[in-house]
């Protein structure tokens, strides 16, 4: 089998709508996987799946609409796809809030709580609804969409990087968990990429400046550049890949 060959594979992709989701999402249909698209909102989520089948071909591409907030949403998103395919082989979790920009003493708890239940608890929900029939198989990929902001503090995210670092245990935990049956998992660490998710740090004339600076390749990232690696680590070419944090982030030195 070619490494990163994704043929008859079914994935899940949370957050799929637009930015590093739909770029996942997009990336895994081109190398075979079947891809269930996901987000809050089912027109945009219909969007990207029409256009991967019309790329690709009917059926590459269907639509379960989601909010990582609710714990019943993520079931049955679980639920409709084992349903719909009879198995979940690779579930990406990249869908994420960060609805405060500002110091952590500012922060309301409402906030805070909001960013810890979506960033870090719903991925646990999820992992749990998907990971008992990779386990059966002996045969799946978990891929947590982290952050390289967890590596270091921030100003003005530090609640979202909070969240980000919680990630990074989350898979190194759930590695040593599942990886007795052989069912991997790991995470994506991208640095600054131009989303509408990030919006306020790559518009910021300052942030941005400051950012690329220090960046040898001198820009931010586009969501794209991510895909490549969720592709590794879903397909045989990441087989012998567990509990690791790819950083994704220009050459940036993390210190």
């Amino acid at each position: 089998m070619p490494l990163f060959d994704l043929t008859g594979r079914v994935a899940v992709v949370t957050g799929s709508s637009r930015g590093i989701g739909r770029a996942i999402a997009e990336r895994l249909a081109e190398h075979g996987a079947r891809v269930v698209v996901s987000s809050r909102k089912e027109e945009a989520c219909r969007a990207v799946a029409e256009a991967i089948n019309a790329r690709h071909g009917e059926e590459r591409a269907v639509v379960v609409p989601a909010n990582i907030s609710s714990k019943a949403d993520l079931e049955r998103l679980a639920r409709r796809t084992e349903e719909r395919f009879g198995r979940i082989d690779v579930l990406v979790c990249n869908a994420a809030s960060n609805p405060y920009y500002g110091p952590m003493s500012g922060i309301s708890d409402e906030a805070f709580r909001k960013i810890l239940d979506n960033n870090v608890v719903a991925n646990h929900w999820l992992i749990g609804f998907c990971a008992p029939g990779m386990i059966a198989r002996r045969d799946g990929a978990i891929i947590i969409v982290s952050s390289v902001g967890g590596l270091k503090g921030s100003g003005v995210i530090g609640a979202y990087n909070i969240s980000k670092a919680a990630d990074f245990q989350l898979a190194r935990n759930l590695a040593v968990e599942l990886g007795p049956h052989n069912v991997r998992v790991n995470c994506l660490a991208p640095g600054l990429i131009q989303t509408d998710f990030a919006r306020a740090l790559w518009e910021d004339p300052a942030s941005r400046a400051a950012y690329t600076a220090r960046t040898p390749l001198g820009r931010i990232g586009q969501p794209d550049e991510i895909a490549g690696a969720a592709v590794f680590l879903a397909s045989p070419a990441g087989a012998f890949m567990t509990g690791q944090s790819i950083v994704i982030d220009g050459g940036q030195t993390i210190t």
